[in-house]
């Protein structure tokens, strides 16, 4: 669809009447195999003319999903796969092999960190972690091997907003690809790839999917690197279920919405939030696009609040590791998504026993940070 708005893109962007259907919604197709009438119709297949053999290698739903992401993104074509960590994986494998070596922010979700640090080794990928807020210390750590530059458009846990433009014109600079988690921008507020990434990945767990009930991943750019990935995803047996890619593209459909409200609450959290004398520090990026800075914000509570009563005093807003869904939820950074970083690293990038990760939901704004003030009010010392 061309010449259309990102509200529109989105509710429309799947269900592709190829097979002579006519139902609205698209039909699940929850099978592991395909069947053909004869052995002519099954070396169709192998010869491009039949889409589909067995869902590991390909299913329509799990199809339509990478498509609907691709087109958010501006991006040439996408591939979803069963979480963020296996698009991760089948994006960097699609530019690396043994013997390269990447580039990578410090300031990554911790699982990521960890996949990067310790699980490409196994691979033969040599990972230098730097700081991306200083130009001079990516080009310090660029090697002749160097193939990738990777980073988050809004890092996990501090929400530093990447400087995409800078990073495209230094891998021109060095002939090196880009790979952009845009999972906490979402492409409502951020699409890297049409400024210039090579490759942007999604935890579609989160705002693609928005309802905290599926683990899928999607990993969108050119349709070569994309086919390279692609088979990663099938060789890995990565493929996400049929069932999960359509739960996804359903979510999909009411992202404009979501993120709409998520990103209004947010902004207003974060400046309320700003104004307590109970918390050291607000983070919350600024000036990220006009649509808005993310739906997240991470706090980091003074030295006078008890961090386990203000956990224990939440309410009606949940605990969890996660984020992204439409119910305002907490996470506990040192605890969960960032417990296995290196403790040097830890604290490298300020992650202490008092920093809180807020994923904020379309409830009330008002209700939202009365219940998050009374946390902290009864956390008191």
């Amino acid at each position: 669809m061309k010449d259309v708005s990102f509200d529109t893109l989105a509710v429309h962007q799947s269900h592709k009447n190829k097979n002579n259907f006519t139902s609205k919604a698209t039909p699940i197709f929850q099978t592991s195999s395909f069947s053909f009438k004869n052995l002519d119709e099954l070396e169709s297949y192998f010869e491009g003319e039949s889409p589909y053999l067995y869902t590991r290698y390909g299913n329509p739903n799990t199809d339509e999903l990478g498509s609907a992401v691709a087109a958010l993104e501006g991006a040439d074509s996408g591939v979803a796969s069963s979480s963020g960590m296996s698009a991760i994986l089948a994006g960097v494998l699609a530019v690396a092999k043994n013997g390269d070596h990447i580039v990578a922010c410090d300031d990554l979700y911790g699982g990521t960190y960890h996949l990067l640090d310790a699980e490409l080794k196994n691979f033969g990928i040599d990972v230098t972690f730097v700081s991306f807020a200083n130009e001079q210390e990516i080009r310090d750590a660029i090697r002749e091997n160097t193939k990738l530059l990777y980073t988050e458009s809004i890092t996990n846990p501090f929400l530093r907003a990447e400087n995409i433009k800078m990073l495209v014109n230094l891998a021109k600079e060095f002939n090196l690809a880009t790979m952009v988690d845009n999972t906490f921008a979402t492409p409502y507020v951020l699409q890297p790839y049409l400024d210039g990434v090579d490759l942007v990945v999604h935890s579609a767990t989160k705002y693609l999917g928005g309802h905290s009930d599926v683990s899928a991943g999607v990993i969108v750019g050119s349709e070569q690197l994309i086919q390279s990935a692609r088979q990663k995803v099938i060789s890995l047996g990565a493929n996400l279920s049929p069932f999960e890619a359509w739960l996804t593209c359903r979510g999909i459909k009411t992202l404009a919405l979501r993120m709409e409200r998520q990103n209004k609450n947010a902004q207003f959290i974060a400046d309320q939030l700003n104004q307590s004398t109970h918390i050291e520090k607000v983070y919350y990026p600024k000036k990220v696009s006009e649509k808005g800075n993310g739906a997240v914000v991470t706090i980091e509570l003074s030295s006078n609040c008890n961090v386990h009563t203000f956990f224990a005093s939440l309410g009606w807003i949940k605990i969890v590791p996660s984020l992204g869904g439409v119910e305002t939820s907490v996470s506990y950074p040192s605890g969960t998504s960032h417990r296995n970083l290196p403790s040097e690293a830890q604290v490298k990038l300020g992650i202490n026993a008092r920093v809180v990760r807020i994923s904020i939901g379309i409830e009330n704004q008002t209700e939202i940070l009365d219940q998050l003030l009374s946390a902290i009010k009864t956390s008191l010392r």
